[in-house]
Parts: structure tokens; C-alpha cells; sequence
């Protein structure tokens, strides 16, 4: 575990690097949180991000060599690193294997502890140098994209855009959520709130996480893993918030499908590569499940041979649902609030572990 010596930070100047495209103000926010701060940020070393709230950054950027340089320096020099340059795996291990006084390294993507576990880091980089989470960011977005994937099939979404194509008039019963129960298949933060919005609607809420330890606000019923097929045939909604492991890989495929009701609804808000796509689609022509709701992808983007594309029962975004135009906004929260635990010497919150947690 990364400590801190408090008086010493105290009496020294913190080099915290922004490796991110964020906006002014947001970087104002993060130098006004103390004045041992030593805040370096140079827009244009970083890649232009494709939206708000992007920080993957522009495919194709490339930095002009004296550019290059600079921005190396400036990532030597940190101690504290706001987002992993490049967003990947090895200019993550780079940045910690380069860098022997960083200390403390913000990711700001989801699903950091895949990108962890994929740099390669041995454990004594991994206890000189804490890695935090961004998952609570994202949290509400997905969750919200989780619900409205719900109530897409349950109001008959495909059915009422056609209906206005073609101005066909013909009143039918809707299905309602209230009532009917929801199983979540991994209780991170976005599972979590999946549950207290699946709660709300006044559904009747299942959970799986590895163990099945342990309660959870607005879960009914907690279970292990291994008892995931038994919980499938009961279940009207599936929700998959799941990392990628050798144990989640592939975990939804045949027999998970078989096990599904004629009438449910799979909405996958974590990794892509925990459905098996083949069986997916297999399973979606025969009905089981009724219908799905795909914000990731095994291959990304999703190639255009995929039947998915054309599947009238499902509905695709293009792992979109975690964007929000407030996502930095909620970074910055998150991290200059961890900087006051870490010049307090505190425990950081949202730490990435290198373990599954499922």
C-alpha cells in the first residue's frame, strides 16, 4: 500500500501533471486545492479530444519531437498524474517504470483495473505507485443507460418509431417494470446504482457478485456466482456490469442464453468481451433473450458483417453510454478530492485493484 509522510509534504512543492484534455476551469479547480501545488498543464501536448469529455484523444495524433520531449519531461517530473497518457497500457507501465518519484497516478476511464492488470506491473511498482478509479464518474451515466435499455422493450420502443414511420394507429398493453425482477451480474459502483434505480421502479432486485457476501443497499437478494444460471430462468431483466477476467470471458454465452426467459431483457453496461457474440445472436433469433441493450463490444468498433447491426431486437450505442458533458466536471470532484486526502496523508479512494473482483 502507498503511504505518505505528511510532514514531509508539507514542506515541499507537488508536481501534479495533467495528462488529460480537460477545460480551464476545471484545471483552475485543481491548482486552487492547496499552494504546495505545483499544477503543470500544457493543452497542446495533449491530444485533442473527438467530444466533451473524451480523453482517448484524436486517432492519429502524433506530437512533433521537441513536443514529444516536453511532454516526457513534464511526466518525469510529476509526482501525481491526472489521467493515463494514451489511455494505454503501455504508456501506462512507461510512465511508472520512467518516472521512480511518481507516487500516485488518477486514471480516467472505467474499468482502470483491466488496464492495470494488462500493463504488466509487478507488485513492488504497484506499491510505490497508487492508481485510482474513475468508475464513479461514470456511475450515473451508465446506470441511466442501463434503465432507459429497460424501458425501451418494455415500452415498445422498435414497435412505437415504426408505428410514427408509417403512421399506423393501433393501441396495445405496454409492460410495466414495477414488479418484475432485475438480476445484476456484478455490484461495482455502476451495478450498484442499477439497483437503486431498478429499486425505485419498484422491481424486484437479484444481485451476483463472486462470493455473494455480504448485504447491499436496495438488493434483495445477494448471490455467489456459481448460482448464476439458477437465477436466470426467474429473472425478466439481466444486467451485465462486469469487468473483463479470465473468469468473466465468455461468461454469458450458450448455456447462459438457454437458461434465459422468452421475455427477457439483457442490457450490457460493462466489457464487451464477457458476452460470447456468436451465442448472442443465436440465442436473440430464437427468442432467448427477447431482446438486448449493447453499449460494449468484443471488437470495437463493432465490424459491420455483425448481424447485432440488423437486428430489430436490439439496440446498439457505440460505447457511448459512460459520456457525459459533465464527465469532467465530475473528475475534477473526484480528484482534487482525493489530492486532499493524499497532502493529508490519507487513504485515496476508488484505489484499483489488480485482483477480479468477480
Amino acid at each position: 500500500m502507498v503511504t505518505t509522510n505528511q510532514e514531509a509534504l508539507s514542506e515541499r512543492r507537488i508536481v501534479v501533471a495533467v495528462a488529460a484534455a480537460i477545460e480551464p476551469q476545471w484545471v483552475a479547480a485543481i491548482k486552487g486545492v492547496d499552494d504546495r501545488l505545483d499544477v503543470r498543464h500544457e493543452p497542446q501536448l495533449v491530444p485533442p479530444p473527438r467530444f466533451l469529455g473524451d480523453h482517448r484523444g484524436s486517432d492519429g495524433f502524433q506530437r512533433p519531437q521537441d513536443q514529444e520531449v516536453r511532454w516526457w519531461r513534464m511526466l518525469a517530473e510529476a509526482e501525481v498524474v491526472l489521467g493515463v497518457p494514451g489511455d494505454t497500457t503501455q504508456c501506462l507501465a512507461d510512465l511508472v517504470r520512467t518516472n521512480t518519484g511518481l507516487r500516485w497516478v488518477q486514471a480516467t476511464a472505467g474499468g482502470a483495473a483491466g488496464l492495470v492488470r494488462a500493463a504488466g506491473l509487478t507488485a513492488a511498482e504497484l506499491d510505490r505507485v497508487q492508481i485510482t478509479g474513475a468508475d464513479v464518474v461514470h456511475t450515473g451515466p451508465l446506470a441511466e443507460f442501463a434503465m432507459f435499455g429497460l424501458l425501451a422493450f418494455a415500452k415498445q420502443l422498435p414497435r412505437l418509431l415504426s408505428d410514427s414511420r408509417w403512421r399506423h394507429w393501433e393501441q396495445y398493453p405496454m409492460t410495466e417494470l414495477a414488479g418484475p425482477t432485475l438480476l445484476i451480474v456484478g455490484l461495482g459502483p455502476a451495478g450498484a446504482e442499477v439497483a437503486r434505480l431498478g429499486k425505485a421502479f419498484g422491481m424486484h432486485v437479484l444481485a451476483v457478485t463472486r462470493t455473494g457476501n455480504g448485504r447491499a443497499p436496495d438488493v434483495d437478494q445477494l448471490r455467489p456466482a456459481r448460482v448464476l444460471g439458477d437465477l436466470l430462468p426467474v429473472s425478466h431483466s439481466v444486467v451485465l456490469a462486469l469487468t473483463l477476467t479470465g473468469k468473466t470471458k465468455g461468461l454469458i454465452g450458450t448455456e447462459a442464453f438457454s437458461r434465459m426467459r422468452a421475455d427477457a431483457v439483457l442490457v450490457n453496461i460493462g466489457h464487451g468481451g464477457v458476452i460470447d457474440e456468436k451465442a448472442l445472436i443465436k440465442g436473440l433469433e430464437h427468442g432467448q433473450p427477447a431482446a438486448a441493450v449493447l453499449d460494449a463490444f468484443a471488437a470495437e468498433p463493432l465490424p459491420p458483417e455483425s448481424a447485432l447491426w440488423s437486428m430489430p431486437n436490439v439496440l446498439l450505442s457505440p460505447h457511448t453510454a459512460a459520456v457525459s458533458g459533465r464527465g469532467n466536471e465530475r473528475l475534477t470532484a473526484v480528484f482534487t478530492a482525493n489530492l486532499r486526502r493524499y497532502l493529508d496523508g490519507d487513504q485515496l479512494s476508488g484505489p484499483v485493484r489488480s485482483a477480479p473482483l468477480f
